[in-house]
Formats: structure tokens, sequence, C-alpha cells
């Protein structure tokens, strides 16, 4: 039978707690390379894949930016322009065709009042949005008060804004001459 005795002057320090507690965090820190190591893989796939969905991206631009300029050069030519003003030409006319100028007129008839009517009407289309500029003859200052009540009040006309206030020429029944515009919403 074989006895382990220590007779040295110092006793036996086993070291293997220390080697045991190394060889754990030795584990630990290598799973932890080894998941980062794999974030790290995995960032820089998606890294590339962006890359190459912007590197795509950018040659579209490209593509689209030269097919804009040829474009332009094309119809700035002197034949291609007349093209290009009758088609806004024939854009404006279905435009003003598509509007209903009936339901604004009648609109208008509900707005003036009495002892007030119209001399001269200018509407414009512009994108949809219809803006109509008036003389309009007053019968009294009351019924130009009247008159400016009404467009502020009106659903269908807004922004009003009197541009001048003048006396009639000789001869006629109204008492002022007004120059007015409106907006037309149609609601």
């Amino acid at each position: 039978m074989y006895v382990r005795l220590n007779v040295a002057t110092q006793p036996l320090v086993s070291h293997r707690r220390f080697y045991v507690g190394s060889a754990v965090f030795g584990l630990l820190a290598a799973i932890l390379c080894v998941w980062l190591a794999w974030g790290f893989h995995d960032v820089r796939k998606q890294e590339t894949a962006y890359r190459m969905q912007a590197d795509r991206l950018q040659a579209d631009m490209n593509h689209v930016m030269q097919r804009r300029e040829e474009l332009k050069r094309f119809y700035d030519r002197d034949e291609n322009r007349n093209l290009q003003e009758r088609a806004k030409f024939i854009d404006a006319v279905i435009e003003g065709d598509s509007f209903n100028w009936t339901k604004m007129f009648m609109d208008l008839e509900h707005t003036l009042p009495a002892g007030v009517h119209v001399i001269r009407i200018e509407p414009t289309l512009d994108r949809g949005t219809v803006s109509v500029k008036f003389q309009a003859g007053a019968a009294s200052e009351e019924a130009k008060l009247q008159l400016e009540e009404a467009f502020e009040q009106s659903r269908s006309f807004s922004h009003f804004v009197l541009y001048s206030e003048s006396m009639p020429r000789q001869g006629s029944a109204d008492a002022l001459i007004l120059d007015f515009s409106v907006i037309y919403t149609g609601t």
C-alpha cells in the first residue's frame, strides 16, 4: 500500500481550483468569441446585401436620369415643342370641359344678393381651381355690404378680395361699380 506523505517543511498547495476556474472561464470566453464571430458574419452578410441593393438602386437612378436627359433633349427640339404646346392646350380644353360650369353659375346666382348684378365675369381654371374675377354693379352701399357678406359666408366661394370701388359712368342705374375676385370651391 502506498501512502502519500509530505515531509516537506511547507504543505503541498493544490492548484486544482485555479485550473478548473480557468478552464470554465476559457470555455465561456470561447463560446462568447464564437457567438460574436457569428454575429459579425451575419452583419457583414447583411451589409454586403445592402451595398448590392444600394448599387443597383444607384444604377437604376443613373439610368432614369440619363433617360430623362434624352427625353428633355427630344422635347426641346423645335418640331416637338409645338406638339408639347398642343398637348397642353388639349389638356386645358379637356379639363375645362370636365368642370361643371353650370353648377358654378347656379351657385353664383344663389350667392348674389338683391341690388347687385354682374357686369363682367372672367373665370380662370388652373389645375382644378377656379379663380373668378368680377365686375359688378351695386345699387347702393348697403347692397355692396350684402355682397361682401354673402361671399364671405358662402360655402361655394372663398377668398373674397375687393380690388376697387368706383362711381359708374353717366346714365347708369348703379351707384357703385365693384371689381373683386373669388375662388370657387364647388362644395
